[in-house]
């Protein structure tokens, strides 16, 4: 029964052995030379006229998070596609109330002016 395990215990050795030459192992080959040229954003080409670190409004870290939420309704749909014929009228049931659980979110976040862009 354990010796079942066995491979999954070599592939999990593997991964922590090849994480940790991954993690320490370029630092040593490749130096710490620091340029001033190193140390320049590359913006495709083109010479950066300000710094690279400046602030972002919230609008659009709310907006990221918006968007992973509602794509994350894809993720859901698809399995629940695949297998429908099998869950009958349970999983359809099941799916509207997932999508109406949804709809109600975006229309509150959308009340709240949440994806009015420039405001």
């Amino acid at each position: 029964m354990l010796s079942d395990y066995f491979p999954l215990l070599i592939f999990l050795a593997a991964v922590f052995v090849f994480g940790l030459i991954a993690l320490f192992l370029p630092p040593w080959l490749a130096g710490s030379r620091r340029t001033a040229a190193k140390d320049l954003p590359y913006e495709s080409g083109i010479v950066p006229r300000s710094s690279a670190r400046r602030r972002f409004a919230v609008s659009f870290y709310l907006t990221a998070m918006l968007f992973i939420i509602f794509d994350v309704e894809a993720i859901f749909i698809y399995p629940w596609a695949v297998i429908l014929h099998a869950l009958r009228w349970f999983g359809v049931i099941e799916m509207a109330i997932f999508v109406a659980i949804l709809l109600v979110a975006l229309i509150y976040v959308w009340g709240k002016g949440a994806l009015e862009w420039g405001s």
